[in-house]
């Protein structure tokens, strides 16, 4: 049977600590029910992209959020609160790294002043660096997560950030190669969500769980975007850790 556990390189204590400030801050979202505000931004790369139509700006359009996870829990949040003027904007862009959302945060994140802000970034701040040219390493990606989720907090001092976990599954693209330079990003991801408040949304260890039941072509089919499957999973997940 193959070996899922992709989670071995990170120290126990790192993962403690991640899990533990997640639940906490779960626990908290549960007991004041969902925010008050009612703009939701979803930002990242490919998997947060859902090979969405980048033309349409508008809020709530289903075009606009494609096949991802983010289009899931748009969908499903707005239903369960048909009370809250809910308006959700997928700013994902395949293909982007941290300098890449650095770059167009200021257009693509704080003018639209989200209430909740969620960001899925990283596979790509490692996966570069193996064909792509890319010289960032895991010491670059945590200080630029960190300055600009720092800038995000002071410019909206009241959002709710979501930082969600980076993850593949060794299938495709991925092998042991790229173990443990990847899961560095990962737990780099981890500590910068405990750094600025924000929630953490573990992936990893959810999706070694069920590839294990699965197989992990099922979730991801390269190891890096995740299946209809894979996007509910993500979307499950979210949900749990918000809240909402």
């Amino acid at each position: 049977m193959p070996d899922y556990d992709l989670v071995r390189s990170v120290s126990r204590r790192e993962f403690l600590l991640a899990a533990t400030s997640a639940a906490a801050l779960a626990c908290a979202g549960r007991r004041s029910g969902a925010p008050s505000g009612s703009v939701v931004v979803f930002q990242g790369d490919s998997i947060t992209d859902g090979g969405r139509d980048r033309g349409i700006l508008e809020p709530n359009t289903d075009a606009a959020f494609g096949s991802s996870y983010a289009a899931l829990l748009m969908r499903d949040i707005r239903a369960a609160h048909p009370e809250v003027p809910w308006r959700f904007y997928n700013r994902g862009i395949s293909g982007n790294k941290l300098p890449d959302l650095q770059a167009r945060w200021a257009t693509d994140t704080i003018a639209l002043r989200p209430d909740i802000l969620s960001i899925l970034a990283g596979v790509n701040d490692y996966w570069h660096t193996r064909s792509f040219g890319y010289a960032g390493t895991a010491a670059d990606y945590e200080r630029q997560y960190t300055a600009l989720l720092t800038e995000t907090r002071t410019a909206l001092p009241n959002v709710t950030m979501v930082v969600l976990e980076p993850f593949v599954l060794r299938a495709g693209v991925v092998d042991a190669s790229w173990f443990p330079a990847f899961d560095e990003r990962r737990a780099a991801a981890a500590r910068v969500a405990a750094a600025v408040g924000a929630r953490f949304v573990p992936l990893q260890a959810t999706f070694d769980a069920r590839a294990a039941e699965t197989g992990a072509e099922a979730l991801a089919r390269d190891g890096v975007h995740p299946t209809p499957a894979g996007h509910a999973l993500i979307a499950q997940q979210w949900r749990a850790v918000v809240g909402l």
